[in-house]
């Protein structure tokens, strides 16, 4: 098999409640990468999963009154379970309490930063969140309180194991500022840039299990401590890939891929920019190639988030308007940089509009006027058809284009690239007007029976292009399409309806 070896990730996030739309988009955007790399002949592996040890969990377990177990099984087969209403295509996915993969990877990690000489104990008192799993300084706060969860930070003092992080800043700053460790955008990347030239600080990597409630992977060769969870879930990148065990996945996907992109949002950037990379070079461990960050989803300009009480349901949303409405959302409305306030009214409006009233309705058309025109008989391929030579060059742009804009993490500019097309072939009909040269055609006109049938044959190539170019995005619309402009015995299948209108 030949092609680059790209592995692709998302972030693990905690299974304290069930899977919200903020974390659908991470996993829709990595979908669609994966979906293009392939598509592009790379040989690709895409990993998501959710992190069960985390103090969140337990104590949602608790208020719930149920067993930690059995409460993490239940909400991690729900954010497994939304592989079939978003239609991703993940290669694996890892659980950290249960994956036989994980405990061992995360052990050998510890023992390799040790071996090292960047772990050492001592006692520490701070500000802990326990939302963002973090220990804060008062500097970090804003009036006192976490700037991601609005929470009031607990005084946790107690004896812990720590990383050496600031052994490894300069390295960083270097890697970082070279971009040999790529962070996009580059908003972004001045961000995490700015963060290590304030000056990096040793960083707490275990807990008592006092604190941990018992739950956690124990720190090797000391038991009364738990692994950190951040430690412990950032480890999932090589652990899901054997990282500690036989498992040769980890040289081919890991140590000898030639590209390995994580997908982490904007909130988490300290730990997968900075964290992660630092207890890699400490393990002696390749980097990853590329962190792509996004920003967040709103409701009403606050940040969906499942203890804001702004989570909205992705699979109840799938339910409700379809799996292509909200991929196409997610795609074609959020920006590259900022913030998207979501509404199921927005999202409607935009599936209605381009899904429906654009794309819909466009394969619709050409595939009548096949039937119409030519008893639905596939015309045969011809030379360039006169007027539609605006909507070849769409074509013809349109897979560079799309390749330029994912590489550049801009789903939005990509979608708008496939969605050239759809105008382009509107705009043929509308200069071509087939049905004119139709009446042409019957009136004894040789000549626009020619034009008739090269303007067809364009247009249902267009729409065979766009169901190509489609497939990253909208991979189940896109298989329909194929099907509705893919001959059966010479004649194209009768037109069906492709997008029923939501709010119809």
């Amino acid at each position: 098999m030949t092609g680059t070896r790209t592995y692709i990730t998302t972030t693990i996030p905690y299974v304290n409640a069930r899977p919200h739309l903020g974390f659908a988009l991470e996993l829709v955007q990595a979908d669609v990468l994966a979906r293009h790399r392939r598509q592009a002949g790379d040989q690709v592996r895409f990993l998501t999963g959710t992190d069960d040890n985390s103090l969140k969990n337990v104590l949602a377990a608790e208020a719930e009154g149920t067993g930690v177990q059995e409460f993490v099984d239940r909400n991690a087969a729900a954010f497994a379970g939304l592989r079939e209403p978003l239609a991703l295509s993940f290669d694996d996915f890892i659980r950290t309490s249960s994956d036989p993969r994980h405990r061992a990877g995360v052990e050998r990690l510890w023992q390799r930063c040790a071996e090292s000489g960047d772990l050492y104990r001592k006692h520490y008192e701070g500000l802990y969140c326990v939302g963002c799993e973090q220990f804060y300084t008062p500097d970090d706060l804003v009036d006192g309180r976490c700037s991601e969860h609005g929470t009031e930070p607990r005084l946790v003092s107690e004896e812990n194991w720590f990383f050496r992080l600031s052994r490894y800043a300069d390295t960083l700053q270097e890697l970082i500022a070279s971009n040999r460790l790529r962070i996009e955008p580059a908003s972004r990347r001045n961000e995490v840039l700015a963060l290590i030239g304030s000056g990096l600080h040793d960083f707490s990597v275990s807990r008592s299990q006092r604190r941990a409630r018992g739950w956690g992977i124990p720190v090797p060769g000391d038991p009364d401590q738990v692994v950190y969870v951040w430690w412990d879930a950032l480890g999932n990148y090589v652990t899901s890939l054997g990282y500690g065990t036989a498992d040769d996945a980890f040289d081919r996907w890991w140590a000898q891929s030639g590209r390995r992109v994580h997908l982490a949002g904007k909130g988490v950037i300290r730990f997968h920019a900075v964290y992660w990379p630092a207890m890699l070079l400490s393990a002696g461990l390749p980097l990853p190639t590329d962190i792509l960050v996004h920003d967040y989803l709103t409701v009403d300009g606050r940040k969906i988030s499942k203890s804001a009480g702004t989570a909205v349901d992705p699979a109840g949303l799938v339910a409700d308007v379809g799996t292509d409405a909200v991929r196409w959302w997610l795609l074609r409305d959020v920006p590259r940089v900022g913030d998207a306030d979501f509404t199921r009214d927005r999202l409607v409006a935009r599936a209605d509009s381009d899904l429906a009233g654009g794309l819909g309705n466009l394969v619709n058309r050409v595939v009548t006027m096949v039937h119409r025109y030519r008893d639905g008989r596939l015309p045969a391929p011809r030379g360039s058809a006169p007027g539609c030579a605006p909507l070849a060059r769409a074509c013809a742009d349109s897979p560079r284009e799309v390749d330029a804009a994912l590489a550049d993490f801009d789903f939005r500019r990509a979608a708008a690239a496939v969605w050239t097309i759809v105008e382009e072939a509107n705009r043929c009909i509308d200069a071509t007007r087939p049905w004119e040269s139709a009446r042409a055609e019957r009136a004894g006109d040789g000549a626009a029976g020619e034009r008739l049938e090269a303007v067809l044959g364009a247009l249902v190539q267009a729409c065979l292009h766009l169901a190509d170019r489609l497939t990253p995005f909208l991979p189940e619309a896109a298989a329909r399409i194929a099907q509705q402009c893919t001959a059966v015995d010479g004649v194209l299948p009768e037109p069906v309806p492709l997008f029923p209108r939501i709010d119809a």
